[in-house]
């Protein structure tokens, strides 16, 4: 599966260049960009998202997985639809870049307790700042925050950052794993 879903990404998720070109959320200029949502939208990515991430925290004791939406979205979704058909379930829950100010006001959306054990999740890191908002908020909350995983480490500092805030953390895909596979895909054509 692990296998595939680096394929895909790689195939629909990854550019680089051997000079500085991508502009980043952070303003930083990177030679490699990723946005996941292609892969992360897809039914085939969907399946190999769900089942990767559920495999990563099905040890866990958590009840919930979310993350800042839109990234984590289709990942906490993916992951919830594997754990209900591992018969194990687990609630997916969305944490809002705004605070909602009407109704009741709350960060997160889904069916989530004070108290409940719950994992962050988030497509790529980069520097960890959005990871690490969706760690705040999630325990602003009164959810226990019990481990992160992210799909896509790049490799840059985020991960390190984010055991600042929360030691268990992990990546289903690294940057060198893209690059292996762009080396391999080098080799055969």
């Amino acid at each position: 599966m692990k296998k595939r879903l680096i394929e895909l990404l790689w195939t629909r998720s990854f550019k680089y260049s051997k000079e500085p070109i991508f502009k980043l959320a952070s303003g930083a200029m990177s030679q490699f960009y990723i946005n996941c949502k292609p892969v992360t939208l897809d039914p085939e990515g969907m399946y190999l998202i769900g089942h990767l991430v559920f495999n990563e925290i099905r040890q866990s004791g958590c009840t919930g997985v979310g993350g800042l939406t839109f990234g984590a979205d289709p990942i906490a979704v993916a992951t919830a639809f594997a754990s209900y058909l591992e018969k194990k379930p687990i609630k997916a829950f969305s944490i809002r870049k705004e605070q909602k100010d009407h109704g009741v006001i709350k960060w997160i959306e889904g069916d989530m307790s004070t108290g409940e054990k719950v994992v962050i999740i988030d497509d790529v890191v980069t520097t960890g700042g959005s990871t690490i908002k969706a760690v705040e908020r999630a325990r602003a909350q009164g959810l226990e925050v019990i481990q992160v995983v992210t799909l896509v480490d790049r490799q840059e500092g985020g991960m390190e950052n984010i055991k600042q805030h929360i030691k268990n953390i992990s990546a289903i895909v690294t940057r060198d794993d893209l690059m292996s596979w762009m080396d391999a895909y080098e080799i055969n054509r």
